[in-house]
């Protein structure tokens, strides 16, 4: 079939075709944007799920919502070398842009102090960041150098702003489990103080299973703070919805057999639709795409996936993490791991390297922190990326 057509996008956060099975989320947003406009209370969202699973488009999405409603939004993915401000003073700056507000110079002002308050003459090259703000900053707002202070004062300025103007600010964070500990908790103290105001600003975050755990870690009220989202795997229904209508804009299509087939290698998760339709399409003869057109496309798509998704990911472990990540996946096998929330126990994996927990903890503590393994209970560990014990069995080295 003609490659130069063919309709799926494997890309990471890159928005599908169709984005199938997430219709509930993108209506209940559109409910939340119309009654945090109209006053009403509403909380800030998280959506948490496993790699792979379009975390990061639906929150393209949801941003995309917002705009069309006349909010301002701005978006940052959290790095954990890299502090709140620049970030957040760049998303609300785009946002307080895109309210176009004919009395924004104090606010953006607020804004210019916010990210510069750390950003001193000895401060480093990255820190001494330009925010592009053509107003001076507001000496005694946000640049007390309490971050939770000069947050709180950076959400009221910015909320303040758009409720002059009848709209609201929606700032989307991706990879939010990445934030500092301070910045969390003093993220989730600002969004408490707004929402005690009645201000129309709200935090959209995605972020790994464990992010509520650290939310409330942070704050014990962060558990009433968020609406918790989980975003998962696809339905048979919609898994075949996010193949056969692109297929079908196309003047192509799958067989029933076939998709059933790509159901099962995919198991629903959306990259992998993406990335296993993409691959079937191009090494289809002709439409309907069969069984056995999966069954020649599932080696090379697993090939490719080896590099990109899953080897990228294994290569940043050091031989000791690498040493228990094979372990989970060696008892996974067992033990279903590649179920999505199942994992192992610790003590398990010591058991099985004949080692004691404690000599472990290093590996596991610094698996944690690169986002390759997460705790989903206590005294558990699993994969953060769906399918990547079946993927480890597989490697010898």
């Amino acid at each position: 079939m003609d490659p130069i057509r063919n309709p799926y996008a494997p890309g990471a956060g890159q928005r599908p075709p169709e984005l199938a099975g997430r219709d509930e989320q993108l209506r209940a947003f559109d409910v939340v944007l119309e009654r945090i406009a109209r006053g009403r209370p509403e909380r800030s969202i998280i959506l948490t799920g496993l790699r792979g699973v379009g975390k990061t488009v639906l929150l393209n999405a949801l941003r995309s919502q917002a705009v069309r409603a006349g909010w301002g939004s701005g978006k940052f993915e959290a790095r954990p070398d890299q502090g709140i401000r620049r970030p957040m003073g760049a998303a609300l700056h785009t946002a307080v842009r895109e309210l176009a507000h004919p009395d924004a110079a104090t606010t953006l002002g607020t804004i210019r102090s916010f990210i510069e308050r750390d950003a001193g003459p000895r401060a480093k090259l990255a820190e001494r960041w330009n925010p592009g703000i053509q107003v001076p900053p507001t000496a005694g707002r946000a640049d007390s150098g309490d971050i939770e202070i000069d947050l709180v004062e950076l959400f009221s300025d910015v909320g303040g702003l758009a409720a002059d103007k009848g709209v609201g600010v929606a700032v989307c964070i991706d990879e939010m489990q990445d934030l500092r500990p301070e910045d969390l908790s003093a993220m989730c103290a600002a969004c408490h103080e707004i929402s005690q105001q009645r201000l129309p600003l709200i935090i959209v975050g995605a972020g790994l299973p464990h992010l509520p755990t650290l939310l409330s870690a942070s704050k014990s009220y962060s558990e009433r703070l968020f609406s918790y989202q989980r975003i998962d795997r696809l339905e048979r229904v919609a898994a075949d919805a996010a193949l056969q209508v692109p297929a079908n804009d196309e003047d192509a299509e799958f067989s029933c057999d076939a998709l059933a087939a790509m159901y099962r290698v995919t198991s629903g998760y959306p990259y992998f639709i993406q990335a296993y339709g993409k691959v079937a399409w191009d090494l289809a003869p002709a439409s309907p795409i069969t069984p056995d057109d999966v069954a020649v496309a599932v080696p090379e798509a697993e090939a490719e996936l080896a590099v990109g998704f899953f080897g990228s990911r294994y290569e940043r472990a050091t031989p000791a993490e690498r040493e228990y990540l094979r372990a989970m996946a060696d008892l996974g096998e067992r033990d279903e791991l590649d179920d999505p929330g199942v994992g192992v126990p610790t003590s398990a994996v010591a058991e099985h390297l004949g080692r004691t927990p404690q000599s472990l903890s290093p590996a596991r503590d610094a698996l944690l922190k690169k986002g390759l393994v997460y705790a989903c209970e206590r005294g558990r560990v699993a994969f953060t990326v769906p399918h990547f014990g079946r993927y480890l069995r597989t490697q010898t080295g």
